[in-house]
């Protein structure tokens, strides 16, 4: 097996960058060290070599023929190295993109769905701004979202996902069939602490229902829907929840919609900026959303 006949390392590197920069001085600059290092590591390789590399002036340094020909070829061989070492040692870009949307949708139908998303897409992180109010698309705040509403905003691309059907519900447990047995049961609100107005509450449903004696300010007030579905499930009062968002909690029977009348609310939307209907991270997200299971509806393009 045949051995490399090189020189040290350091004195190639010393020599290159002197030769590049025609100055000892400029060298231990790059690479931190003192101009004399810098001397002594070249004349070492003078003397390996048993050829002169430079001709030394007063204020520069002038390759030799036999310099000129190393260095040429250690340019090209340290760059060659250089770009390797960079291929080999880059981390990949990660994209992090921020998804809005209503703490309940959040946490009942996204969350449990994320790993979805880090199957297909591991170079996506996914952050999720919970809010009841809407916030800008503007790549700063968030990037995408989940909104309830008509489907109409500009600028943006709006595909609708699921209807909003809001329904009195209760634990079986509580044992109503009736609608007159309503007074005699606590209510239970939803009042989000944001300035948006709840999409449908008691005092709307009793304009329709008209229950005798229902005191439709009276009961039991969350800032969340999470709170308040999980206070009708505990059997301490009836709700007004979007059946969609406690389709799990009907299905299984741990809640159950006892009477109506009952209402349909603004549908929920996939919504996205129009300037970007085409980047492949909000694609991304978006096939993610359009594929978590759980009553999606006919998608409007």
């Amino acid at each position: 097996m045949n051995h490399r006949r090189l020189p040290s390392l350091s004195s190639l590197r010393a020599f290159e960058a002197a030769a590049r920069h025609e100055s000892a001085k400029q060298a231990a600059q790059e690479l931190s060290v003192t101009a004399t290092a810098i001397s002594h590591q070249v004349r070492g390789l003078e003397e390996a070599l048993g050829v002169s590399l430079f001709l030394r002036k007063p204020r520069q340094l002038e390759l030799t023929p036999q310099g000129r020909e190393l260095q040429q070829v250690l340019e090209t061989a340290f760059d060659s190295i250089s770009s390797v070492v960079e291929r080999l040692s880059a981390v990949p870009v990660r994209q992090t993109v921020t998804l809005s949307t209503t703490p309940a949708v959040a946490v009942r139908w996204l969350l449990p769905w994320v790993c979805l998303l880090r199957d297909s897409h591991p170079g996506i992180d996914l952050r999720i701004h919970a809010s009841h109010e809407p916030v800008a698309l503007d790549g700063v705040t968030a990037d995408i979202a989940i909104r309830y509403g008509d489907g109409r905003w500009p600028g943006l691309i709006a595909e609708k996902l699921f209807d909003n059907t809001f329904i009195p519900t209760c634990s079986p447990q509580l044992g109503l069939h009736e609608v007159n047995q309503l007074t005699s049961h606590s209510l239970i609100h939803f009042h989000p602490q944001e300035s948006v107005a709840t999409p449908i509450n008691w005092a709307l449903w009793q304009r329709q229902a008209k229950v005798p004696g229902l005191d439709v300010s009276a009961g039991l007030v969350f800032s969340d829907e999470t709170h308040a579905i999980s206070a009708a499930v505990g059997e301490q009062g009836v709700a007004l929840m979007s059946r969609q968002l406690i389709q799990d909690e009907l299905e299984e029977g741990r809640l159950v919609q006892p009477f109506g009348p009952e209402f349909e609310g603004k549908p929920f939307f996939l919504v996205y900026p129009e300037s970007r209907r085409h980047d492949p991270t909000i694609l991304a997200i978006r096939d993610w959303v359009l594929a978590v299971p759980g009553g999606l509806c006919t998608l409007s393009h």
